[in-house]
């Protein structure tokens, strides 16, 4: 019986010999180690009485082994449950309680912290693996046939359960399927060209969508090569490049090897694509990186409930500021937030999407998930963007993210804009606080290159010669830098915290 992805991504016949990740350390696996040993893998969930449909969640670091209990879990019909290593055990404990996995993975360094939450949750299993892939997990299955007949799984049943950020209230698991994975990952194959020849740096976590559906994904469709990174370090991918083709990372990757002086055109002569997503990529940035190495930066935009939804062209112009173009067998539409109404080109509004990649629903909300979708199957992203004259998307912000100053809508991206194109600027983020009169306050809160002696008064006279005056910040707040989270995105969630009585002081 067939098992959607995983005989997609694994066919039979391929090179058992060919190498799969290099991880360095006697780490590498090649295909056929990653049939075998994702084989005993799902052996010792089976044993561990995990059936088609059972959650497996796991908070570990990053390694290989961690890849084979993805892959276990396909093979076993189990719906794979990573979660970020940055959470804490009052945050397990929500995740476990929700998703009610059979089983629970973590590091062995956190297992006395972590099992109270396990156990609080009903979890029948609490298991451990750590960064050299050492662990109970790999001593369980060490103990079983490398060879498995894997669950018939089919394109509509559960693969995977990932969590929002919960930014805006509780974290809520979307539940996506097998189509819903394969789908993107051949999209993304094809579109990105990526084939056997291809060496991809692997420098991202591998508990987001990004670099564990995306890269992963992609790669093993292809058969391509993944030079496995714990972490990104700016000196391990540069002394890589000349052995890749490929890096897929978030804009504080690119931010950082161009403030490197060993990022030339010499260094990336052998790559052919660089990949930017899960938080916009200044334009300067695009600009900066192809003078410095002669490559475009391919932006694409996507989010944890659909997968990736738009990408810049392969062939043709990769716009800076844009997201591009709907993948393939996916549609996206603007409309008007407050009734749905569809907007013309040019117009902004809310993002809605249709398509493969389209999750099936948030686990134990079926309200929620009605409210997000419209009734022809559009789902609500809750992104702010337009479409341009050439059809290209371009994402404004988060919706929970507007300013509505004295009756009138401001978009933060617009005025962040303008902020990053005054001298001395490194990157801002502006944010709506409440304020006496006006409702919300038009707030900036701005990282000054090194060395900057930036001044707020003169900043804000040179954007009202620029803005609206509704538009322009009443304040400007000077820091050394902005938070983000584990893939780069700012969390204007803890700016407006932590400036919350700015105009009421």
């Amino acid at each position: 019986m067939s098992n959607h992805l995983f005989d997609q991504l694994l066919p039979q016949g391929l090179d058992e010999s060919r190498v799969f990740i290099t991880a360095g350390q006697g780490r590498d696996l090649t295909f056929g180690a990653l049939e075998a040993r994702s084989a005993q893998m799902a052996h010792a969930l089976v044993a561990a009485g995990v059936g088609p449909g059972a959650v497996v969640a796991a908070q570990v670091e990053k390694s290989p082994q961690a890849v084979l209990l993805m892959l276990a879990c396909l093979r076993s019909g189990a719906v794979f449950l990573p979660l970020n290593t940055a959470y804490t055990a009052p945050e397990i404990a929500y995740f476990l309680g929700d998703a009610r996995p059979q089983v629970f993975v973590c590091d062995p360094a956190r297992l006395d912290e972590l099992k109270p939450a396990a156990t609080g949750a009903g979890v029948a299993h609490c298991w451990t693996l750590d960064a050299a892939g050492e662990g109970s997990l790999t001593q369980h299955a060490a103990r079983h046939s490398p060879v498995f007949a894997n669950v018939g799984r089919g394109p509509d049943d559960l693969a995977a359960l990932l969590y929002t950020s919960g930014t805006t209230g509780r974290s809520k698991g979307a539940m996506l399927t097998h189509a819903n994975l394969a789908s993107n990952a051949a999209a993304l194959c094809g579109l990105w060209r990526f084939t056997r020849d291809d060496v991809l740096i692997h420098a991202l976590p591998i508990y987001h969508t990004h670099g564990l559906f995306v890269a992963i994904n992609v790669a093993l469709l292809a058969q391509a090569r993944l030079l496995f990174l714990p972490r990104f370090d700016v000196n391990e991918v540069l002394a890589l490049m000349p052995g890749a083709t490929s890096l897929m990372g978030v804009p504080t990757f690119y931010t950082r090897l161009i403030a490197h002086p060993g990022l030339d055109r010499a260094v990336s002569a052998r790559m052919r694509l660089f990949i930017s997503g899960s938080a916009p990529l200044l334009a300067e940035t695009h600009r900066e990186f192809s003078a410095k190495t002669g490559h475009a930066i391919l932006e694409r935009y996507g989010m944890t409930e659909t997968g990736m939804i738009t990408s810049n062209p392969y062939d043709g112009e990769r716009r800076p500021g844009t997201v591009g173009f709907p993948l393939p067998d996916v549609t996206i539409r603007i409309t008007e937030p407050a009734t749905g109404a569809l907007l013309a080109p040019g117009e902004i509004g809310v993002v809605e999407v249709r398509g493969p990649n389209v999750f099936c629903g948030y686990l134990n909300m079926p309200e929620k998930t009605h409210e997000e979708f419209r009734a022809d199957g559009y789902f609500i992203t809750g992104d702010l963007g337009f479409i341009d004259a050439q059809d290209y998307l371009h994402i404004i912000g988060r919706g929970k993210d507007l300013v509505i100053s004295g009756g009138f809508n401001v978009y933060p991206k617009e005025v962040e804009s303008e902020i990053d194109l005054l001298d001395g600027v490194l990157e801002s983020a502006v944010i709506g606080l409440a304020h006496p009169d006006l409702g919300e306050g038009v707030t900036a809160i701005v990282v000054g290159k090194p060395g900057a002696a930036l001044k707020p008064e003169a900043m804000l006279a040179a954007l009202k010669a620029r803005l609206a005056a509704y538009k322009c910040p009443k304040r400007i707040i000077l820091v050394d830098d902005l938070p983000r989270n584990s893939m780069g995105k700012v969390q204007k969630n803890l700016l407006r915290q932590t400036y919350a009585g700015l105009y009421s002081a």
